[in-house]
């Protein structure tokens, strides 16, 4: 869908949406083994993962600013917003019921990271109207708009990871 859009705010979410599903591994992995030490170094990698991801996403959209480009098929990129959404909010929904139930700081800091992920994709659809309605300057604006928040919940998740120790959550329940 990027390759058919252009859109750098898309090339953001995704970016970003990648490195979320690489972060599953070192947590599945620390659950398996049932380690204090693994989930807290897998907190660490979801938290690294997050800062990598919109280290790239703000590389990607300065490059847009200096060097723009027309989007096409806008249809295309509000469909793939709209689908990063609905799938964002699934995979929050999931991993922040387990993580309060295990009692897990990593999982519920990926839980939250997941949904506030997707509202950043429906940022992705806000690009694709606004540039239909004329203003191209919208999807790298999105784009960086998407990067602060990235920046935002990289901080909060290490913050997270940094003060709370498995099995010792005490975040209210919110759902």
């Amino acid at each position: 869908m990027f390759a058919l859009s252009g859109s750098v705010a898309l090339l953001a979410d995704l970016i970003h949406n990648f490195g979320d599903a690489l972060t599953a591994v070192p947590l599945g992995i620390a659950f398996f083994f049932r380690s204090f030490r693994g989930e807290k170094l897998a907190g660490l990698a979801v938290v690294l993962a997050i800062f990598v991801s919109a280290s790239v996403a703000l590389y990607e959209t300065i490059l847009r600013f200096i060097h723009p480009q027309e989007l096409t098929h806008l249809w295309v990129l509000a469909a793939a917003g709209a689908i990063g959404f609905l799938g964002n909010e699934l995979a929050a929904q999931v991993r922040l019921r387990a993580g309060r139930q295990l009692a897990s700081p990593a999982l519920v800091a990926d839980g939250n990271h997941a949904r506030i992920d997707g509202f950043v994709s429906l940022g992705v659809v806000a690009s694709a109207a606004a540039v239909a309605l004329g203003a191209e300057i919208a999807d790298p604006i999105v784009g960086l708009l998407i990067t602060l928040v990235i920046l935002k919940i990289t901080w909060d998740s290490w913050r997270l990871i940094s003060t709370t120790d498995p099995g010792h959550l005490s975040e209210p329940h919110t759902d």
